[in-house]
């Protein structure tokens, strides 16, 4: 395997509080030699524990830049047992521009594990937390919310996963996490994620997703930070007790998921939160092209409480219209 091209500008390694970048060469039409600067900062103390937090991992989403900039800045070394590395943006160019997606490449971060050291840039960012970041972690807290085509209520979550000792030290971390909510997360794809490179290491991996819209709320942001520090808490990596609240455990069941079949304008028929019946209307498709047409009704295949939903006014036919969370047992 060719080492990576990412290069950090500060020791990953050392005592102490360390801001700088990771450094990946980007040759374009206004930079012959030109760089893709990704910020990142490590505080290390000492033994313990290694956490990895990270946001941005699609550009669009902002609880977490905002959560661990603000960590990055207050944190101090003597309040540290262990390691933090904390990179508030990982899909850097994606970031700036502010779409889920790289404008370099149009790669997704979250679908680009474990990428590749020759391939495309996101695919080097990818390869570069594969090989260089994920193995030393202990935890890894990697935020997420809707972004600007989706909206959720505010949710911690972990995967159901084989091994049932990482599943359990994994929901043990969500819990600490203290959001309103708390998921056993089922994805629609797992393939290429973060997510599930982190767990094949048999790390506890935790994830969020805490609004949307494409913005981010004084609540979200509230819950960010104070579920960053629960976490490193939880882990031993900072002193105290883990700042509890009320959450409440929620599970994705086959059918939690309903797609739009053609394009319209979307009219959510419910509120986040709010409880639905097996077939109820979740949301209606307007059809745009002409006056005089029905609607078509988008039903819930299951009873619970609406978690997530379409955000933007259009959809398209293949988007995610809703999804339905049950109370856990």
């Amino acid at each position: 395997m060719k080492p990576s091209p990412v290069s950090p500008t500060i020791p990953l390694d050392r005592d102490g509080v360390h801001h700088g970048h990771l450094r990946l060469p980007y040759s374009r039409d206004d930079s012959a030699w030109g760089s893709v600067m990704i910020p990142i900062c490590v505080v290390g103390n000492g033994r313990g524990p290694t956490a990895l937090l990270t946001g941005a991992n699609h550009g669009d989403e902002y609880e977490g830049p905002l959560a661990l900039f603000d960590l990055a800045r207050t944190l101090r070394a003597d309040t540290v047992s262990g390691r933090v590395i904390i990179v508030p943006a990982m899909n850097y160019p994606a970031f700036r521009a502010g779409t889920r997606t790289s404008p370099i490449d149009r790669g997704n971060l979250n679908r680009s594990f474990p990428g590749a050291p020759d391939g495309t840039v996101t695919q080097k960012i990818a390869d570069f937390f594969q090989r260089e970041l994920l193995p030393g972690a202990d935890i890894v807290l990697d935020f997420h919310s809707g972004g600007r085509t989706l909206d959720f209520v505010p949710f911690c979550a972990g995967h159901i996963l084989a091994d049932k000792d990482q599943e359990r030290r994994t929901f043990a971390a969500v819990e600490a996490f203290a959001a309103p909510w708390s998921m056993k997360m089922t994805e629609i794809d797992a393939v290429g994620m973060y997510d599930t490179a982190a767990e094949e290491m048999g790390k506890v991996f935790v994830t969020t997703e805490l609004g949307g819209g494409g913005t981010s709320r004084a609540e979200t942001v509230r819950i960010a930070r104070r579920g960053a520090a629960n976490l490193l808490k939880h882990a031993g990596i900072l002193a105290g007790e883990v700042e509890k609240a009320p959450t409440r455990w929620l599970d994705m069941p086959d059918g939690c998921f309903s797609f739009a079949d053609e394009d319209g304008m979307i009219e959510t028929m419910v509120d986040l939160g709010e409880a639905v019946e097996a077939g109820a209307i979740v949301a209606r498709i307007w059809p745009t092209g002409a006056t005089g047409r029905a609607p078509r009704d988008i039903r819930a295949t299951i009873p619970g409480l609406l978690v997530a939903r379409h955000f933007p006014g259009l959809v398209q036919a293949g988007d995610c219209v809703s999804v339905i969370g049950c109370p856990a047992d």
